[in-house]
């Protein structure tokens, strides 16, 4: 990895074998993908809609996009961005990617944190990214002209909880939201929901009890 650019330069033949490792482990990621892969719609959708290994994935793609842009952008500080490119590609070794995949969002999911891995390294190895972009099957789509990946701010959530919306005591919705949301957060969003509008249909409210991280009730 690179020294903060405040330091000197200090030849380090560990750190030359060290980052061949590194590259032949996304090498051979990428090139192991298999088609269903390769050819799949990188996914956008909420991910809310994501559970189990492909939420992680998805949720630590969208962080690690942050992290990069800000190390490279704002900070000048190469070694902490490939730092964090790294824990994703560790992350998507360790992940059960094979049953993955065969889900409906699987593919969408999984090239979507490949691209990215790609795309964040295409500043520091130009070439090997170049190369691994139309492994993807991306020969039509220069790499250099594809924009920087953008993260998803619900995508940065990464300890939800699920909560119980009713109205009267009854139940009428229910919603995923940030663990430490607060309770104007929890009514504002339980309010939005569209089954609960149905079932207030207008009728004042006379106050809304809020239970952290399980319900809230509005009672009419």
């Amino acid at each position: 990895m690179q020294p903060p650019p405040e330091r000197d330069l200090e030849w380090n033949e560990q750190g030359v074998d060290g980052s061949f490792r590194f590259l032949n482990r996304i090498w051979r990621l990428v090139q192991d993908l298999p088609e269903t892969v390769k050819d799949a719609t990188p996914y956008d959708g909420p991910a809310n809609e994501l559970d189990g290994d492909l939420k992680k994935l998805f949720q630590k793609t969208h962080l690690t996009i942050k992290k990069v842009s800000n190390d490279i952008e704002e900070r000048f500080h190469f070694n902490t961005a490939i730092s964090a490119v790294m824990e994703l590609v560790n992350m998507m070794y360790s992940l059960d990617l094979e049953s993955a995949r065969k889900t409906s969002d699987g593919p969408g999911v999984i090239k979507t944190a490949v691209e990215s891995v790609i795309l964040l390294l295409s500043p520091i190895i130009p070439h090997v990214a170049g190369e691994l972009w139309e492994t993807l099957g991306n020969e039509n789509d220069s790499l250099a002209s594809t924009p920087w990946p953008t993260f998803r701010e619900d995508a940065l959530i990464t300890d939800t909880c699920l909560i119980v919306a009713q109205v009267n005591g009854k139940l009428r919705g229910k919603f995923h939201i940030d663990a430490n949301a607060d309770d104007e957060t929890i009514k504002a969003t339980a309010l939005a929901d569209e089954n609960v509008r149905r079932f207030i249909d207008d009728r004042p409210i006379k106050k809304i009890i809020v239970v952290k991280k399980k319900l809230v009730n509005i009672v009419i």
